[in-house]
């Protein structure tokens, strides 16, 4: 090289950046699976590789990687509650218990029954003097599914009424009965001991159960949910709560999948004007 020239300095090449699964592109997509307990990542590359998995309604490839707070994932159909922080409580109402955020007339709530944080709302309702299980939870699209006509979700109780309905009174029940808001749908009914019946409806009408047995003669003295969908606890007891495990989530998501058409999703939030049949 001539004299008096000479060769600036190289600067120094800059590292490649760090792997990190949240910035910029999301996270692995086996990662989000895995997280929410559907196993190792390698069996959650499985799912991926069967095409079991869909983002946005497109099967997913190995590699992908997702936007939580955007991209719809889901399982077989089913969406699955990617966001983190989402909780999914199951509650055993006691009576006298009303199932709001807040009442005007100061009753006690059954948000003063779970933890303060993170903040979670009941999904549909059980009145005052009913007892039994509820879900409450931060996560809103789940929350619509469970509560969405269209989905049926399935609700088991235990109902003592009044006097023993006859085999012309449980016949009502089972094949709908006559209300002033239209006549209910056919219910699986049970005697379980004499003036103690079990109901299964998929319908979620204000005090439906109760107003469908004033209207067979035999008001309800007692009622108590014991299932929703496909979770029940027989040893949690009234006032008691505890978490649903992610595979419970799973089956309350698989039990409100749509049956024959789609019905519009929601991001985590609080659904409006959901009441129940207790």
């Amino acid at each position: 090289m001539p004299e008096g020239r000479r060769r600036p300095p190289r600067e120094p090449r800059p590292s490649p950046p760090a792997l990190d699964d949240s910035a910029p592109h999301g996270e692995r997509l086996q990662k989000v699976l895995a997280r929410l307990g559907l196993g190792s990542r390698r069996s959650c590359e499985e799912l991926i590789a069967h095409g079991r998995v869909t983002v946005n309604g497109e099967p997913a490839e190995l590699g992908r990687r997702v936007d939580v707070g955007v991209d719809i994932v889901s399982l077989d159909g089913v969406p699955l509650p990617v966001l983190p922080g989402l909780v999914h409580y199951l509650l055993h109402k006691p009576a006298g218990i009303v199932t709001t955020a807040h009442d005007p007339f100061g009753r006690p709530t059954v948000l003063e029954l779970v933890p303060d944080a993170p903040r979670v709302f009941p999904v549909g309702r059980l009145d005052a003097d009913s007892e039994g299980l509820l879900v409450l939870t931060n996560d809103g699209a789940l929350a619509q599914q469970l509560t969405h006509p269209s989905f049926g979700v399935e609700k088991e109780y235990l109902v003592e009424v009044d006097g023993v309905p006859s085999a012309g009174d449980l016949r009502r029940l089972r094949q709908g009965v006559d209300l002033d808001d239209g006549k209910t749908a056919p219910a699986t009914v049970g005697v379980v001991a004499p003036g103690v019946l079990k109901i299964v409806i998929h319908e979620g009408r204000n005090r439906q159960i109760r107003r469908m047995c004033d209207a067979i003669g035999h008001p309800v003295r007692r009622l108590v949910r014991t299932r929703i969908g496909p979770v029940s606890d027989p040893h949690l007891k009234p006032g008691e709560w505890r978490a649903l495990d992610p595979s419970e989530v799973r089956a309350l998501g698989v039990a409100a999948k749509p049956r024959g058409r789609d019905v519009p999703g929601q991001r985590p939030g609080t659904p409006g004007g959901a009441t129940g049949p207790g």
